[in-house]
């Protein structure tokens, strides 16, 4: 497609897009079900949506289908339709992947994958994509799933078993992509089944799923550089194994097991060529053989949950689970790994790998009583045992010690419907009780080998929400609430840097949980062919946690003062039987103490807040054909306080999708970056301004071909 042509079609597809108002569409909500009779599993109330005070968004499975076709990650889905996510940074890390400007809590059927004890930022590649049914995004801080939603909670609802009776069902897909201008080196494929049966009291669903991907290009046809430290996703080999069976016990009780599997490996035959940051030349790659071992993912998560929905009057929810994970980093001969002991200095060249094995337990009891017409009340307690520790690979040693955080937390929590269910009130409070178990350890040389004190200190944290919704007029919806949210510093970081004899971790380890609050006040509403929401929130920490780079390019994390405020907005506009407009605008500012005195003095940077966003979108539907275009603008950003170098320039990106619902399948085609737009990624833009080897173009033009067939 020549120039001249990129530009016509650009125009002429947001000359569409910009008929509507630039609002936002918060609440996406599947084709053949009303907001109202949606109940959100994240959450852990079985209420309807319309009753929950709190910013909502849910990513059907329309949605999900039509980024896959995209042949985008879990992650990358979650980014381009939740406009307060950040732009994703297109590698294996998603350090500074923010949800309005704070980290969320990822989870799979409500197992938590994060690892908040050495937080190494790649809890969102633990699931494939393929076997997820939909994506429940709960925006801002809160506590109902225990640690680490402080910007809020992404559950990957993941297949449901068949419930028809009918033999196996399923379905098969088979999918390739490739960069328009370099079809060879940038060839990717992907294949993946899944299939199911309802055998009567049991049923089962079961599938697998291959990933191979090539390389990446810019707009300028340049090989992307690769990031051999933190991790790739380009040159990268994934499967991944799903099952799950459930066992109906009878009418009100169920059995259910969930078994996923995911790994993912980088390729090894790629060295980085740094860029230039002062000429804005982004960094590329070149044939060559990486040293030691490639960076990769290994998780497995597994649970065990049984219902029994009249248990005195009440409905129980019980889930066991565990969770392992092992993370190899890329290897470099980096001062910290030197030791004279094993070789001579600056020659020792060795890799990590982080390790977090976790095993916990939720139970929820619901119940309503008689004497108190639409009271519900939720009591629960959650345990959590995460033993993490991070350790070097080549040489067998111990960078980060076998830490165990363990908790028990009961919670409480009530809703109230009054004046014929107009109004819904709400108000809980948690009380984590947590300890943190160090052994006697030895940092590495380069901290002094410096023998530590092992130690277990603890802390009771008491968080709470209150809040409520009110339907003011029929399809129109207020609700206000504040809530807070809480997780673990990076004690990992803190620990494997200590270089001063006679420390005790009982005395020296800050362990105070990062406590955000959150107050938020929106309005959704409904009215024939049009819905959506406005919402303004604010969310602060008295002693935040941010990614503060220190001399020797890394990050490193500092407990200092964080306020974040914003506005989302969304609208979508049944413009006829065929064609769907929408969109979605989302503008964030958050501030930091940078000199601890208590008062804010300087803009967050892009490696704690995303960037202001603008996304339209418009489907349509001609017979057997589905269309999507979605256009996601990035708005140009100062940060005042910090590096002129990292200000952030701005890009627009256009992509599209069509699909033929086909007798023999679903056949789709997808184009990502449809005008071949040239960026930085907005990590790589605002973060490390003197680094050359971290200065990483977005991805040009890229297409996908595929085909779904269910049976």
């Amino acid at each position: 497609m020549t120039r001249l042509s990129n530009v016509l079609f650009g125009g002429t597809a947001l000359a569409l897009l910009s008929a509507i108002a630039p609002a936002q569409a918060q609440v996406m909500i599947p084709e053949d079900k009303a907001v109202d009779e949606l109940v959100i599993t994240a959450m852990r109330f079985d209420a309807p949506r319309a009753t929950v005070p709190s910013t909502i968004q849910i990513i059907g499975a329309n949605d999900l289908r039509l980024q896959q076709a995209l042949a985008q990650s879990a992650v990358e889905v979650v980014s381009a339709l939740a406009p307060s996510f950040s732009p994703t940074r297109q590698k294996l890390s998603g350090a500074g992947e923010t949800l309005r400007g704070r980290s969320p809590l990822y989870l799979v059927d409500g197992v938590p994958q994060s690892t908040p004890l050495r937080d190494d930022s790649r809890d969102g590649f633990t699931i494939d994509p393929f076997f997820i049914d939909r994506v429940e995004v709960v925006f801002g801080s809160n506590a109902i799933q225990g640690v680490g939603a402080t910007g809020g909670v992404i559950n990957y609802v993941t297949a449901p078993t068949p419930k028809s009776g009918q033999g196996w069902t399923g379905k098969v897909l088979a999918q390739t992509s490739f960069d328009d201008g370099n079809l060879n080196d940038s060839f990717s494929y992907k294949a993946a089944g899944l299939a199911g049966r309802d055998f009567g009291a049991w049923d089962v669903v079961a599938g697998a799923a291959y990933e191979r991907r090539g390389g990446y290009f810019d707009a300028d046809g340049r090989r992307i550089g690769i990031d051999a430290t933190q991790g790739e996703l380009q040159n990268s080999d994934s499967w991944s194994l799903f099952g799950k069976a459930g066992l109906d016990l009878g009418d009100e009780r169920r059995l259910e097991a969930m078994v996923n599997h995911f790994e993912l490996e980088g390729g090894d035959d790629y060295v980085l060529v740094n860029g230039n940051r002062a000429t804005g030349l982004p960094a590329s790659a070149v044939k060559g053989v990486q040293r030691g071992k490639p960076p990769a993912n290994e998780v497995t998560s597994a649970s065990v949950t049984y219902k029994d929905g009249d248990l005195f009057g009440g409905a129980l929810t019980a889930q066991a689970f565990a969770h392992d994970y092992h993370g190899v980093f890329g290897g470099s001969i980096t001062g910290t790994f030197q030791d004279v002991r094993i070789a001579p200095i600056n020659t020792l060249f060795d890799q990590s790998a982080n390790n977090s094995q976790k095993q916990g337990f939720k139970l929820d009891y619901e119940r309503g009583f008689a004497a108190v017409p639409g009271l519900k009340v939720l009591v629960g307690l959650d345990g959590l045992k995460d033993k993490t520790y991070q350790e070097l690979v080549l040489t067998n040693r111990v960078w980060v010690p076998k830490t165990t955080y363990k908790s028990l937390s009961p919670f409480l929590q009530a809703h109230q419907a009054v004046w014929g269910e107009r109004i819904h009130l709400s108000a809980g409070v948690r009380q984590e009780n947590a300890t943190l178990e160090v052994g006697d350890f030895t940092t590495l040389a380069s901290s002094g080998n410096t023998k530590v004190s092992g130690g277990e200190p603890s802390f009771t944290e008491v968080l709470s929400n209150v809040g409520g919704t009110v339907r003011i007029i029929e399809g129109v919806t207020a609700y206000a609430s504040y809530a807070q949210g809480f997780t673990m510093p990076d004690v990992g970081r803190v620990l494997r840097a200590i270089n001063t004899p006679g420390r005790d971790i009982d005395t020296y380890l800050d362990v105070n949980p990062v406590v955000s609050d959150n107050v938020e006040l929106g309005v959704e509403f409904s009215h024939g062919p049009v819905n959506g929401s406005l919402a303004w929130f604010t969310s602060s920490s008295d002693r935040g946690a941010l990614l503060v780079l220190n001399a020797g390019g890394t990050f490193d994390v500092q407990r200092q003062r964080t306020e974040i405020e914003g506005v989302e907005a969304t609208l979508r506009w049944k413009a006829a039987d065929w064609l769907t407009l929408g969109a979605a605008y989302a503008h964030l500012e958050g501030r930091t103490d940078t000199n601890g005195d208590g008062r804010v003095d300087a803009d967050l940077d892009g490696a704690n807040i995303s960037p202001d966003r603008l996304t339209l979108t418009a489907d349509a539907t001609y017979g057997d054909f589905d269309f999507r275009l979605q256009g996601q603008f990035f708005e140009a950003r100062d940060f005042q306080g910090q590096p002129v170098a990292n200000n952030f320039e701005g890009y627009e990106l256009l992509d599209a999708v069509a699909a033929w619902n086909a007798p023999f399948g679903v056949v789709s085609l997808g184009v990502r970056n449809l005008l071949d737009e040239q960026y930085i990624t907005y990590n790589s833009d605002t973060t490390n301004p003197t680094d050359n080897t971290r200065y990483f173009a977005g991805q040009g033009r890229a297409v996908t071909v595929g085909i779904v067939k269910s049976f």
